[in-house]
């Protein structure tokens, strides 16, 4: 539970407060794709049920799209509207994109006649924002990865090659190679090293439609590994956080770290 609450509010770094208990995702139209300079649609969204837009859209300000020789590409047609931001993505490229939503920044509670106060912001603008003088200031550095995987024709691992930044999750295979009831292998890294003891949570879509949530949760070992074993096909949504003090910033004492991914299960 302890656990939980922290990444949701890690999560909550680019979202409303009232979203912190939600689950945030990118939906692709689909993960693997052949074909002359095929696009997709990707939905971005902060919901109750998996993958349905009913509570707020995910904002994409720093959305980082990795083509498959390393370079940056640009999403088009951008929209925010009431439940869900979308965009598309022309995939000029063979191989497999990386498409992330990275946030980092920092949280502060603090004291003010008597009432609550809170604030969110870059360091750049701790100074200026926050009371140098604020009552019971406690200051948190976060640090979230909402991401998923896309490959058009055969798939390569450039665009997945870890930054060594925050919370990140290799693939022991490829991402876009998932198969229902078949084994898959990921390493959980933090800082670009193995992180042991994470606990992991990995959700099906479609929970709209079923009265259990039906999670599978395992633990990552000694080398930050996990697997798991894909009941069904269908679209799967992945979280993990943690907490340390390995702050990058003099304000904060504490770092909140989460990472989610959405990766497609296909039939055998």
């Amino acid at each position: 539970m302890k656990r939980s609450l922290l990444l949701a509010a890690t999560i909550a770094a680019a979202l409303p407060f009232s979203a912190a208990a939600h689950k945030a995702w990118l939906q692709p139209s689909q993960t693997v794709i052949a074909g002359a300079n095929p696009w997709i649609t990707v939905d971005a969204a902060v919901s109750n049920d998996l993958f349905y837009f009913n509570h707020v859209p995910l904002r994409i300000d720093n959305l980082l799209i990795t083509a498959p020789d390393g370079s940056s590409v640009q999403p088009q047609n951008v929209a925010t509207g009431k439940y869900r931001s979308v965009f598309d993505v022309e995939l000029t490229q063979p191989g497999t994109y990386r498409l992330a939503n990275v946030n980092a920044g920092l949280m502060a509670n603090w004291q003010e006649d008597g009432k609550p106060k809170r604030w969110r912001g870059t360091p750049e603008k701790f100074g200026a924002e926050v009371p140098k003088n604020a009552k019971d200031l406690k200051v948190s550095e976060t640090a979230g990865r909402v991401e998923t995987f896309v490959t058009n024709g055969a798939p390569n691992a450039t665009a997945l090659t870890p930054t060594g930044k925050g919370m990140e999750m290799v693939a022991l295979g490829h991402p876009n190679d998932l198969f229902s009831g078949e084994e898959a292998t990921f390493r959980l890294l933090v800082d670009g090293k193995p992180a042991a003891g994470l606990e992991v949570e990995i959700t099906r879509g479609g929970t709209r439609y079923r009265n259990a949530q039906e999670e599978i949760k395992v633990t990552t070992d000694a080398s930050g590994e996990f697997a798991v074993t894909w009941p069904e096909a269908g679209m799967y949504w992945l979280e993990t956080g943690s907490e340390d003090n390995k702050t990058s910033v003099p304000q904060a004492n504490v770092r909140r770290l989460s990472y989610v991914a959405t990766l497609e299960v296909l039939p055998q």
